[in-house]
C-alpha cells in the first residue's frame, strides 16, 4: 500500500500513520517542522513501514503544491491513500480584530487544502482507484460565535469534498470527509477538557479504518453525529441567543 500523509506530525495523522505502518505500507510524509517530521518517520519505520520518505514544507506556500505532489507520487510510484491533515486552530478574537489574521487562518485551513485537492483529484481520477481523505471538523456543521472563522473554513472544505466525492465516484475513487469533535491534542492544549474529549489514538484509528473501508463521511467519535444533528436542529432565533 502506498500512503501520502500531508500534515503528518499532527496528533491524529500520526496515530493513523502508525496503523498504516503496521500494514507495511510505503509512506511519504509532509509537514513543516523538520525535527518532528524526522522523529515521526523514524518511529514509523520501527513500527513496520516498508519505506518512509519525507518532505518539509509550509503548506501556505500554495505555489509549491504541484511540485510537492508530483514528487510524492513519483517517490511512491503511485498512491493508494492520501490523507490531508494539516491545519491550525487560530484565535477567534484576533481574527475578529484583523482581516489579515482571518485570511491567514482561512489559508491554513481551507485554501491550502483546496489547492492540494484540486491537483490530487486529477491524479486519482486518471488512475481510477484510491482514497482521498481530509480532516474537516464538526465545527463546520454550524457557525458558532466561539470559532466561526475556523468553522467557516471547515464548512467550505466539507462542501468541496462533497462535490469532489460526487465527481470522483464515477472513477472509482473514494473521497472521505472526517469530522472529529474535540480531541485531546497539542492543538487543543489550551482548551478546558470535558467528557466529550476523545484521545488522538482512538480518532486516528477511526481515520485509518474509514479510509480502508472507503467511507464517505465519518464523525469521530461516532456520537458527534447525534450531537451535531441536535445542534443543527436548534432554530436560529434560539441559537443566536446561546453562548456556544
Amino acid at each position: 500500500m502506498k500512503v501520502l500523509i500531508i500534515g503528518a506530525t499532527s496528533a491524529i495523522a500520526y496515530e493513523a500513520a502508525k496503523c498504516f505502518a503496521q500494514d507495511g505500507a510505503d509512506m511519504f510524509l509532509v509537514a513543516r517542522n523538520a525535527e518532528k517530521l524526522a522523529s515521526v518517520a523514524d518511529d514509523l519505520k520501527v513500527r513496520g513501514a516498508h519505506c518512509v520518505e519525507t518532505e518539509v514544507l509550509d503548506l501556505s506556500e500554495l505555489d509549491r503544491h504541484e511540485e510537492l505532489l508530483e514528487r510524492a507520487f513519483s517517490s511512491l510510484n503511485g498512491c493508494d491513500m492520501l490523507l490531508i491533515a494539516h491545519g491550525t486552530l487560530g484565535d477567534q478574537r484576533k481574527c475578529e480584530l484583523s482581516v489579515a489574521e482571518t485570511l491567514r487562518e482561512f489559508t491554513n485551513n481551507c485554501t491550502s487544502v483546496i489547492s492540494l485537492l484540486t491537483i490530487a483529484a486529477n491524479y486519482f481520477e486518471q488512475q481510477k482507484h484510491g482514497c482521498i481523505a481530509v480532516i474537516s471538523s464538526v465545527a463546520g456543521d454550524r457557525g458558532r460565535q466561539s470559532n466561526y472563522v475556523y468553522g467557516t473554513a471547515k464548512a467550505a472544505i466539507s462542501a468541496f469534498l462533497q462535490g469532489l466525492r460526487n465527481r470522483l465516484a464515477k472513477a472509482g475513487v473514494a473521497v472521505l470527509t472526517i469530522k472529529p469533535g474535540t480531541v485531546d491534542t497539542p492543538m487543543t492544549a489550551d482548551l478546558k477538557k470535558g467528557l466529550l474529549f476523545a484521545s488522538a489514538q482512538s480518532v486516528g484509528k477511526g481515520v485509518y479504518q474509514a479510509m480502508k473501508q472507503g467511507k464517505d463521511v465519518v464523525y469521530l467519535p461516532a456520537y458527534w453525529r447525534v450531537i451535531m444533528f441536535i445542534v443543527r436542529a436548534v432554530p436560529e432565533r434560539i441559537f443566536k441567543k446561546m453562548s456556544l
